[in-house]
């Protein structure tokens, strides 16, 4: 099994949430964020005053995958999120050693 965990832009969220919906994806966390990367942020003036927005909004999809499906999920989070400009988000995917469904204590993909 693998995690992935993809740092998106927040109006990105619905595409690639329908994105993995398509796939048969069951389940995913989504948690707003903050943080930059190579965007580093932007200076704005508010009520006169210069500041500096160095984390930026972000969104973060979490998703526990069989290994067949992980190749499909990171080209649909792809084909869903880019804009082609800087800022578009990375995806990260991680090994996943066991899944445990609490309710029926079922365990690996079938707790999926």
């Amino acid at each position: 099994m693998k995690k992935i965990e993809a740092i998106i832009q927040p109006f990105k969220l619905d595409a690639v949430k329908e994105a993995l919906k398509s796939l048969g994806v069951a389940g995913m966390t989504v948690t707003e964020v903050k943080g930059h990367g190579r965007q580093k942020g932007h200076t704005e003036i508010y009520r006169g005053q210069e500041y500096v927005v160095d984390l930026l909004p972000k969104m973060k999809i979490e998703a526990v995958l069989a290994d067949g499906q992980m190749e499909d999920a990171i080209q649909a989070i792809v084909g869903a999120a880019r804009t082609g400009r800087i800022g578009d988000g990375k995806i990260f995917v991680y090994d996943v050693m066991e899944a445990v469904r609490i309710r029926n204590d079922e365990r690996g993909e079938t707790a999926l």
